[in-house]
């Protein structure tokens, strides 16, 4: 600002002005210039703040994120695999298994079934051959959190058992109260511990 202050100064004056670029000098005189004017512009700017996030990746990676990181192996036995899907995200909540091929289990499947399904609950009655503890294994193995399994106790006492799948541990619960009790499990209203509580802890059954 002082240099275009002499400036003008000087050119109204109709001084000579020089300027040395190097060896070289070169003249200014007031014929060359009209005037310095000095002059006060507004900018106006536009301020701009993105409303939308864009991530970069897909729906992809993170189903395949959940996967990994929920991938998990039995440590009493390396080949027993099994996905340990949280209830609320697992896509079939429950599993419902007669523990043999006898028909007079067929009803109770049947009737636990449509109890699961008039509460929403997602379920898979896996009622193939083989043993009980392989058929717990498959379930595992696509992250079922809650297997119901319908035994002849449940012919006697009108009870079946729930399986959790991450401790492997079982509890009989009356057969009028297992679709509740699953209902509120899966979604979180009711912890795998204090149903241990509540309901009496189950071992085996001899199948016939």
């Amino acid at each position: 600002r002082r240099v275009l202050s002499d400036l003008s100064s000087g050119i109204n004056a109709e001084y000579f002005f020089f300027f040395y670029v190097g060896d070289n000098s070169y003249e200014i005189t007031p014929a060359m210039i009209s005037g310095v004017r000095t002059v006060t512009k507004t900018e106006h700017v536009r301020e701009f703040v993105p409303s939308v996030i864009e991530p970069s990746f897909g729906i992809g990676r993170i189903l395949y994120c959940i996967l990994e990181c929920n991938f998990k192996v039995r440590e009493s036995d390396e080949k027993r695999t099994w996905l340990d899907l949280p209830p609320l995200i697992a896509p079939t909540k429950c599993s419902v298994l007669p523990l043999s091929s006898n028909d007079v289990f067929t009803p109770y499947i049947e009737q636990i079934s449509a109890s699961l399904r008039k509460l929403g609950i997602p379920n898979k009655v896996d009622d193939s051959s083989g043993a009980i503890g392989r058929r717990y294994a498959r379930t595992d193995e696509i992250g079922i959190p809650f297997g119901i399994t319908v035994d002849f106790d449940t012919v006697k006492l009108n009870s079946v058992t729930v399986r959790e799948r991450n401790t492997c541990t079982q509890i009989r619960v009356p057969l009028d109260e297992v679709a509740v009790v699953v209902n509120q499990l899966c979604s979180d209203q009711l912890t795998w511990s204090e149903a241990s509580s509540k309901y009496p802890s189950f071992s085996s059954q001899e199948t016939i």
